[in-house]
């Protein structure tokens, strides 16, 4: 197994934070949670995403691979939070 390499400056990690929150907060709500929340989940959405991409053996390089990391990981917390949170409809 390799390990992904991450290779962003903080503008970066924050620009794919905030698509990946989105993006995720998008697909699992219809909605996000807002902008910096959004970010937040996407950016720890990321570190989750690289350990589950680095335990399942996927190699992620580059803007796309650090996005699809963040995506996974995202999802996952955002449906968490979605479970916490209840409904807000």
């Amino acid at each position: 197994m390799g390990v992904i390499y991450y290779d962003h400056g903080l503008l970066a990690w924050i620009i794919i934070g905030l698509i990946a929150g989105w993006l995720s907060g998008t697909v699992t709500r219809g909605r996000g949670f807002g902008c910096f929340a959004d970010t937040i989940l996407g950016m720890v959405g990321a570190l989750i995403g690289g350990w589950i991409f680095f335990k399942l053996g996927i190699r992620a390089f580059g803007f796309l691979g650090s996005l699809a990391a963040a995506f996974v990981g995202a999802v996952i917390l955002v449906a968490i939070a979605r479970l916490f949170a209840g409904s807000r409809d």
